[in-house]
C-alpha cells in the first residue's frame, strides 16, 4: 500500500483507535478483576517506581522498541504513536472514570473494556502505519526464528504476566477473559476496519 493513499483516514484511524485503546485500559484496570497481560507488568512497576500507569507503559514500550534493533525491526509512525499516546490516554482516563462499587458495575467494567480493546486494536493495525512495539516484539521474534506465532505469543504473555503478578500488578478474571477472548474479536473487527489498498 502505497504511504500516502488515504492518509487521513488512516491517521484518524490510528489516532482514534489508540485513545480507544487507552480507555479501554483504564476501563480493565478501574475494574480491579484483573489487567491485560502486559497491564500486570505496566501496573507491577508502577508501583514499584511509584510512576503513574501511563508512565510505566510509556518506559516499557521504548525498552521493547530496543529489543526490535537485533530483530531489525522498523517502526512506522503507528509505533511511535503507540508509545505515546495510550500512556497519556490511560492516565487521563484512569484520572477521569468514576471508580465502580458493586461486581456488577465492575465486572460491567471490564466486559466493555475487553470489546473496546478488540475494537480498538483492529482500528490501529487496520490503518496499516507500523506494529505496536508489542506486537512488533512478537512478530520479529517469530521472523527471526521461525517459530510459531501462537507459541511465540504466548510465551511473551506468560512471561510478562508472571514479571508483572510478581511485582504487584493484579491478575484475575479479567486477565483470563481478555486472553481467551482478544483473538476472537479483534478477527471480528478487523476486517471491518482495516483500510483497502488501492485499486490495481
Amino acid at each position: 500500500m502505497p504511504v500516502r493513499y488515504r492518509l487521513p483516514r488512516r491517521l484518524a484511524q490510528l489516532y482514534l483507535g489508540l485513545i480507544l485503546y487507552g480507555l479501554s485500559m483504564g476501563l480493565i484496570i478501574g475494574s480491579t478483576l484483573g489487567n491485560m497481560p502486559w497491564d500486570v507488568l505496566h501496573q507491577g512497576a508502577a508501583k514499584q517506581t511509584g510512576v503513574s500507569i501511563g508512565t510505566a507503559a510509556a518506559i516499557v514500550g521504548v525498552l521493547v522498541l530496543l529489543a526490535w534493533i537485533p530483530l531489525r525491526e522498523r517502526p512506522g509512525i503507528g509505533t511511535i504513536s503507540n508509545v505515546i499516546v495510550i500512556s497519556v490516554a490511560v492516565d487521563v482516563f484512569l484520572n477521569v472514570l468514576p471508580v465502580p462499587g458493586p461486581l456488577p458495575a465492575r465486572i460491567g467494567y471490564a466486559a466493555v473494556g475487553i470489546v473496546l480493546n478488540g475494537v480498538a486494536t483492529a482500528a490501529y493495525i487496520g490503518a496499516a502505519l507500523g506494529p505496536g512495539p508489542r506486537d512488533g516484539l512478537m512478530t520479529g521474534i517469530v521472523r527471526r526464528t521461525g517459530g510459531s506465532v501462537r507459541v511465540i505469543r504466548t510465551g511473551i504473555e506468560i512471561a510478562v504476566v508472571a514479571i508483572g503478578w510478581l511485582l504487584g500488578g493484579t491478575l484475575g478474571f479479567s486477565t483470563a477473559a481478555y486472553a481467551l477472548l482478544i483473538g476472537p474479536l479483534v478477527q471480528i473487527f478487523l476486517p471491518r476496519l482495516t483500510v483497502a489498498g488501492p485499486p490495481n
